[in-house]
């Protein structure tokens, strides 16, 4: 499957390679416009100095790793979300009679490097971010854990809300609602958003175990809402539950899937 999809993925990087100018301008145009959720952040910090009681610094490194794993679930695997679309045109029913499995050529479709650009703004937020917290490094083994974890979530959200096209056509709108929201909800500390919220995205949808729980681990501060220690560790173990759902869903789909007839 890894060798099906990077094979898959090589094919249309070759394909984009062959605008390079258009491609550069797409990179660069993500860059800018993911810039401004950082301006936005930067303009809360010029009138208070922190955050539901965390540091600029503290925020940006939430919005870093929250927004590498999305950016990087989103290059891999974000365009399972466009199934609807496919189903629609008939193009899906061709994809299964290949001789590759349905998801790898999905998430593969299209592929483009373009949104390398939200990656690098997130790795250069984290870079700036992470020599002005206040922690000891002890704690950075975390880091890669959270933002790998990051990245299973959001792809698992991803084909969930892609499972659910099967169903409805017009499913990408509720989809985004917990992918590009999830995104944007996790940049900030979730205990600006109440203990309601706070306990709906660690108990119910995971996305608290995209960096929060983790987050507060390597920066070493107590629990706002007064959640379980030993939350700021099963990140990993949020991931691999939400990936099996995903594939269970997947499968069940596919299996019900009936052709258009195109």
């Amino acid at each position: 499957m890894v060798r099906t999809y990077l094979l898959l993925a090589w094919t249309w990087l070759r394909a984009s390679a062959q605008y390079p100018v258009s491609l550069t301008m797409m990179i660069v145009g993500s860059f800018a416009v993911n810039a401004l959720d950082v301006a936005a952040i930067w303009v809360i910090f010029r009138h208070t100095e922190t955050l539901a009681g965390f540091r600029l610094a503290e925020v940006m490194f939430l919005y870093g790793t929250s927004h590498m794993a999305f950016a990087l679930a989103d290059m891999l695997f974000g365009n399972v979300d466009r199934l609807s679309a496919h189903i629609r045109a008939g193009s899906f029913d061709v994809m299964l009679i290949r001789p590759a499995g349905a998801f790898v050529q999905m998430a593969t479709d299209r592929f483009s490097v373009h949104r390398l650009g939200r990656l690098a703004q997130s790795a250069v937020v984290l870079g700036l971010a992470l020599p002005r917290l206040e922690t000891g490094w002890e704690r950075a083994w975390m880091i890669p854990v959270m933002i790998v974890c990051g990245v299973v979530i959001f792809a698992s959200i991803f084909t969930l809300g892609g499972t659910l096209q099967f169903l409805l056509t017009d499913a990408p709108e509720v989809a985004n609602a917990f992918t590009y929201g999830g995104n944007t909800l996790t940049q900030y500390p979730l205990s600006v958003y109440g203990d309601q919220l706070a306990r709906t995205v660690t108990f119910i949808v995971p996305l608290a175990f995209v960096n929060w729980q983790p987050a507060l681990y390597v920066l070493d501060r107590p629990d706002p809402l007064g959640l379980p220690y030993w939350l700021r560790f099963a990140a990993p173990l949020a991931a691999l539950l939400l990936a099996l759902a995903a594939a269970a869903a997947w499968r069940a789909g596919i299996r019900r899937y009936r052709s258009t007839g195109s």
